[in-house]
C-alpha cells in the first residue's frame, strides 16, 4: 500500500469514529469501543487519534458534548438539567454540572439564565455564511422567506467527502469537494437516475462551536442496496430519519444565510416545534451557475419534534 493510501485509510477510520460518536452521545463510551469502531488496537488508538486531529480523544469527546450542551440549554427550554445530562450520557445532573462548570466556568443554570436574558441579541444561526452582514438585518429583518412543510424522512445512506475548518475555507474548497464527490460517484457507479440527492450536512452549530473545528460533509444519497467503497477521502454514513421542517427556497446564492435565519428565527420560534438532537442539512435542487437568472433552488432540512408542555 502506498504512503498516500495508508494515510487515507487512517483518516477514513477516524471519520468513522466521529460519525459513531455523533450518533451515540447518550452512551458512556470506552476507549475499547472507539478503537473497535476504528479497527485499531486500544493500546495505540488514542495516540493515532491525537496525531491525526491534533486533539486528545477525551478532549474531543468532551468538547462535542459540551457544545451540544450549550445548544440544548439555549434552545430546549422544555428539557431540564437532568434531562440534558442523561441525553448527553452523564450518570446524573451533578456529574454533568461539574463537567460543564469545569469547561465553561459557569453552571448550566447560570448559562441558561444568561442566554435567556440576552437571546434577543444573540448570534444569528447562519454565521457560516459571512456574505450577509448583520447590519443588513436592522431595517429588513427577514429579507428572504420560503414555504415550510413538515416531512417524515426515511433513514438514508449517504456517501460523503468531509471538510474540517472554518466556513471561509469551506467556501474556497467547495468546488473541489463537489468535483471529488462526483468523480467517486461516476467511478463507482452509484449515481442512479432520480434517486440521488445532493446535500451539505453541518455537524457543528456555529453558535457554540470553535470555527476552526467545524465539520461539513458534502453528500450524495445512495440507494441502500449499493455498496460504496470507502477510503480516506470518501466515506459513508446514515442520514437520520424522522421529522424535519423543510424550507423551500428559490434565492440567489448570497442569500443562503438569510434563508437559514428565516427558518430558525422566524418560522421555528412560532411553529410549536423545537430542534431535535440531530443535524440540519441543505439539499440542492438546481445549479445556480447553469440558470440564466443564477437562481438556486434549495431545501433546508431542520430536524424537529413537538414541544412538550
Amino acid at each position: 500500500m502506498s504512503k498516500q493510501k495508508c494515510q487515507e485509510e487512517y483518516i477514513r477510520r477516524i471519520h468513522k469514529v466521529q460519525d459513531y460518536l455523533e450518533h451515540n452521545l447518550g452512551k458512556s463510551m470506552s476507549i475499547e469501543e472507539f478503537s473497535s469502531v476504528a479497527g485499531f488496537s486500544k493500546y495505540h488508538f488514542s495516540r493515532i487519534f491525537q496525531g491525526l486531529l491534533h486533539e486528545p480523544l477525551a478532549h474531543y469527546v468532551n468538547r462535542i458534548r459540551m457544545e451540544r450542551a450549550l445548544f440544548l440549554l439555549a434552545h430546549r427550554a422544555d428539557k431540564n438539567i437532568t434531562d440534558i445530562a442523561y441525553e448527553l450520557g452523564y450518570t446524573d445532573s451533578a456529574v454533568f454540572s461539574r463537567a460543564f462548570r469545569n469547561y465553561y466556568s459557569a453552571s448550566p443554570r447560570e448559562y441558561r439564565k444568561e442566554y435567556s436574558k440576552n437571546c434577543k441579541d444573540s448570534f444569528l444561526l447562519s454565521e457560516y455564511n459571512k456574505n450577509t452582514a448583520k447590519k443588513e438585518w436592522a431595517g429588513n429583518m427577514f429579507p428572504v422567506t420560503g414555504q415550510i412543510t413538515i416531512s417524515n424522512l426515511e433513514e438514508k445512506q449517504v456517501a460523503y467527502v468531509r471538510h474540517t475548518g472554518t466556513y471561509e475555507t469551506l467556501a474556497k474548497e467547495y468546488d473541489n469537494l463537489m468535483q471529488t464527490l462526483f468523480d467517486y460517484a461516476k467511478e463507482q457507479n452509484f449515481l442512479v437516475d432520480g434517486q440521488n440527492l445532493l446535500l451539505a450536512m453541518y455537524h457543528d452549530n456555529p453558535e457554540f462551536g470553535e470555527a476552526s473545528q467545524f465539520r461539513t460533509s458534502i453528500c450524495l444519497t445512495v440507494p441502500k442496496n449499493i455498496v460504496v467503497q470507502e477510503d480516506g477521502i470518501l466515506g459513508t454514513m446514515r442520514l437520520e430519519g424522522g421529522l424535519y421542517a423543510v424550507g423551500h427556497f428559490q434565492i440567489h446564492q448570497e442569500h443562503c444565510s438569510d434563508a437559514w435565519n428565516y427558518m430558525y428565527h422566524e418560522w421555528l420560534t412560532s411553529s410549536g416545534y423545537v430542534p431535535r438532537n440531530s443535524y440540519p442539512f441543505e439539499v440542492y435542487l438546481s445549479d445556480p451557475y447553469v440558470s440564466e437568472s443564477h437562481i438556486l433552488k434549495l431545501d433546508i432540512y431542520v430536524p424537529i419534534e413537538l414541544i412538550l408542555f
